[in-house]
């Protein structure tokens, strides 16, 4: 086995077209395309059985650990089109001081800070830029809370794709600044992720760029299915008992619950399934609110604001999808105030050595919460998605000195 045999290989490949999320029309494969007709997300659909007999546990595990190992249930048919930076397994991070602290069930985090560009938005653009390139796309756009930015930005160079790129004006520097030097264009907008999604939709036909929007295009979602294959296998092929996601746009909910299903049909799990629960911010949780109002869609959230700046999504055109999840699931949606996500945030790096982002600390405030009303049983094993590396955010100023020029006392140590 060589470490690039994912990348070089050919491998059979199943999909068979793409489908309308909401209405189940069906589209050719092979071809660009954004919305369905109906204005939906569209999915794509594999050759499930032909997948069952073309790939088996034992073949998988001779392969290199990174994502395209999965590559029988993905959309890149020829390897030449593949554009990668290394998308590594991410591993499974146990807090077990946490745990026992808590008096809870197993506390464990999918650290998706490893990924290239510092986050789990490798994972669904990197298929989207693959696609891309071979579909023949030239330039690509997006709106970004600042990650997904990056990660467009960082595939697109790599393959020779322009990209141009829009964030709301007070997105963190550190993310303005890779998604430039990384070889994109990008502009501060005035306004919120929605408003920048205006701007690219209305470009779409001006400029001629293809919209790369979350659930926009149908590819995003299949890479982002990959952290629900690379976690069954994990888990010796099993789930968790509840699975906490920090949503925004959701695809990763979404792909997540799409892969336990397609993994089912080939049978590498059984119908065991974790409980799916979104969680948004306080300063803006559409999803709770639908989730609570028993709707299947979410009404745009007004004046939108959170330190999480990852899951500050105002309205999410996979709505739906998201809130199907959950319910289907029996899951549920919940909100956690600023405050104690950083109360979260500090107290896993403090007890455990693990920095999370704030949307990773999110999900850990929300476990605390749903354990302490009953929402989640003290037997049950969680898994908490930590969706970048907390480095790429602001963190506390340490202002303690030594003069090493006057006498220590070392009796304050």
């Amino acid at each position: 086995m060589h470490d690039n045999d994912n990348l070089t290989i050919e491998r059979p490949t199943f999909v068979t077209h793409l489908e309308c999320a909401m209405e189940g029309d069906h589209y050719a494969a092979d071809q660009v395309h954004n919305l369905s007709k109906a204005g939906k997300p569209l999915l794509v659909r594999y050759d499930l059985a032909g997948v069952k007999k073309a790939l088996t546990k034992d073949a998988l595990a001779q392969r290199p650990g990174d994502m395209w190992r999965y590559r029988e249930l993905l959309p890149v048919r020829k390897c030449k089109d593949i554009v990668s930076l290394g998308e590594v397994t991410t591993p499974l991070i146990r807090l077990p001081k946490l745990g026992k602290k808590l008096g809870g069930g197993e506390i464990i985090v999918k650290d998706e800070g490893r990924l290239p560009t510092g986050s789990f938005k490798a994972r669904g653009l990197v298929m989207a830029v693959s696609m891309g390139k071979a579909l023949g796309i030239k330039h690509m756009a997006m709106p970004t809370n600042g990650n997904a930015g990056a990660a467009l930005a960082a595939y697109a160079t790599s393959c020779g794709i322009k990209t141009t790129i829009f964030c709301p004006a007070d997105t963190h520097e550190v993310n303005v600044s890779e998604i430039e030097l990384q070889g994109a264009t990008v502009y501060r907008v005035n306004g919120y992720i929605d408003d920048c999604g205006k701007i690219v939709g209305e470009g779409k036909a001006k400029v001629g760029w293809f919209d790369t929007s979350t659930l926009k295009e149908p590819y995003r979602i299949e890479g982002k299915k990959t952290m629900g294959l690379e976690l069954a296998e994990q888990l010796g092929w099993d789930v968790p008992d509840v699975i906490f996601y920090p949503t925004g746009g959701g695809t990763g909910l979404i792909g997540m619950w799409k892969a336990f299903d397609e993994l089912e049909k080939i049978g590498f799990i059984g119908s065991k399934r974790p409980r799916m629960v979104a969680v948004q911010a306080s300063g803006c949780a559409p999803m709770v609110r639908a989730y609570e109002a028993g709707t299947e869609h979410a009404t745009r959230w007004e004046d939108a604001h959170t330190i999480a700046s990852g899951i500050r999504v105002p309205q999410a055109i996979g709505d739906f999808l998201i809130l199907r999840a959950v319910r289907e699931s029996k899951g549920f949606a919940i909100a956690v105030d600023d405050d104690k996500i950083s109360a979260a945030l500090n107290e896993v790096a403090r007890e455990e050595g693990l920095l999370l982002c704030p949307e990773g600390a999110a999900t850990y405030a929300a476990y605390k919460e749903s354990l302490a009303d009953g929402r989640v049983s003290k037997s049950d094993r969680v898994m908490l998605f930590n969706c970048a590396t907390g480095l790429k955010y602001p963190l506390p100023p340490v202002t303690r000195t030594l003069d090493r020029h006057k006498p220590i006392d070392y009796a304050q140590f």
